[in-house]
C-alpha cells in the first residue's frame, strides 16, 4: 500500500525544521546514514533498527527544540516506551542517507507520543512511518505527571 505523499519544504531559515506541503504539519529533521551493522543478510536495514533511528531523531528533536533528555532525567523523570507502531514502505541499504522526521504528537497527563517519518536522503521515498508512546515515571518507577521541561517542548515546537 502506498503511503500518503510527504513533501517537506524548509521552514523559514532553519533547515532543522520542514513543513509538509500535503498536510501543513511541521517536522523536525535530522540526517543519518545506514551503517553496515544495521543491515541483515538480505542487505537491507533490519526492521528493529528503525527504532534506533527513531530514538536518535527524538533525542535530536529534544536537544534542538527545548531540553536534552539527559536534563529531563537529571530532574528525576524517565520516559520508557510503552507502545510502538511502524509501517514499512521502502527498504534502506548499506550507506544509504536518510532523513528522519520527528514531531511531538499527543500529550496527556502521564503519556506522550512522538511521530516519525523516515525518507531516503536522495530519492525522498518514504521508508517508514511510525510512532512511540511513552509513560512518565519518577526515579522510583512510579507513573507521574509529565514534567514541565517536557511539556515545554510541546509549547515551543514550531507550527
Amino acid at each position: 500500500m502506498r503511503p500518503e505523499p510527504f513533501i517537506p519544504e524548509p521552514l523559514q531559515a532553519d533547515d532543522r525544521y520542514v513543513k509538509d506541503r500535503t498536510t501543513g504539519l511541521v517536522w523536525h529533521r535530522c540526517m543519518n546514514r545506514v551503517l553496515y551493522a544495521d543491515t541483515d543478510r538480505s542487505q537491507i536495514v533490519y526492521h528493529a533498527n528503525h527504532l534506533r533511528y527513531f530514538e536518535f531523531a527524538r533525542a535530536s528533536l529534544m536537544r534542538d527544540t527545548a531540553y536534552t533528555y539527559r536534563q529531563i532525567e537529571e530532574n528525576g523523570h524517565v520516559y520508557p516506551i510503552i507502545e510502538i507502531g511502524i509501517k514499512y514502505h521502502t527498504p534502506l541499504h548499506y550507506d544509504d542517507p536518510m532523513w528522519i522526521h520527528t514531531r511531538p504528537g499527543k500529550l496527556e497527563r502521564v503519556r506522550l507520543r512522538f511521530d516519525y517519518i523516515i525518507t531516503h536522503g536522495e530519492t525522498g521515498d518514504i521508508v517508514c512511518k511510525g510512532f512511540t508512546m511513552h509513560c512518565a515515571l519518577n526515579s522510583s518507577g512510579v507513573p507521574v505527571a509529565i514534567d514541565e521541561k517536557t511539556r515545554y517542548l510541546w509549547k515551543v515546537f514550531p507550527g
